[in-house]
């Protein structure tokens, strides 16, 4: 069997669990717990972080974005990079953005400083940080909104990488309660759209241990 080493709230892995998903790629999910550094997950990742991908025949890939392009390249059927040259590099730029520079701003801001830090054992929550996370998120909803009003899909005409990258980040805050989508109404709907979405089905049904995620946030109508 495929198997998805990874962390429920990762959204990196979420972005990886949400493509496979899309593509209708057979999976099965491990939780590894970075944190207590496995040797035998070592050996399959020496950077010791999810997600990592093992396929039936051993080969283990590390990296979100490396994993979601060799998924494209070896299960083509279902393209997640889009179709044409320009479609290709609005993905990988708005990927980039999400996974770089969203995450630098918000999500390791509210995420990582709420939940991650203590399993992490890298002290308590710093509150200025965590403060400037939810400052941050509404001018990058406002670019968010502005892409869903303007295109079908956050990169053009199709669904993406770029709506999973995003809907990825979206999908952990929403779940400790972290995303006011009274900020901007256009995100919201893109959001509606992608929980609505079969491939979404499983991170909706996800469940974390001590964590409650708010009403909100399986309801497919908000």
């Amino acid at each position: 069997m495929r198997i998805l080493h990874h962390l429920p709230l990762s959204p990196y892995a979420r972005k990886v669990r949400l493509a496979l998903a899309e593509k209708r790629i057979p999976f099965e999910l491990r939780i590894e717990r970075v944190w207590e550094r496995r040797p035998e997950f070592l050996g399959l990742n020496p950077a010791c972080t999810v997600p990592v991908l093992v396929e039936p025949n051993g080969l283990a890939i590390a990296d979100s974005y490396a994993i979601c392009e060799y998924l494209d390249e070896a299960y083509p059927d279902i393209p997640l990079f889009g179709r044409t040259l320009a479609e290709r590099a609005e993905v990988r730029r708005l990927v980039a953005w999400f996974d770089g520079k969203f995450a630098t701003e918000v999500t390791s801001r509210l995420l990582h400083e709420r939940q991650l830090k203590r399993l992490l054992g890298r002290g308590n929550p710093d509150a200025a940080v965590i403060r400037a996370g939810y400052a941050n998120l509404r001018p990058h909803l406002d670019y968010l909104g502005w892409l869903a009003e303007t295109r079908p899909w956050l990169a053009g005409p199709h669904v993406s990488l770029a709506d999973f990258a995003a809907a990825a980040h979206l999908s952990a805050l929403d779940y400790i309660g972290d995303v006011d989508w009274g900020l901007n109404e256009a995100a919201k709907d893109w959001y509606a759209r992608m929980k609505s979405r079969p491939c979404f089905r499983g991170l909706l049904t996800d469940r974390v241990s001590d964590l409650t995620p708010p009403a909100h946030y399986a309801d497919l109508d908000f």
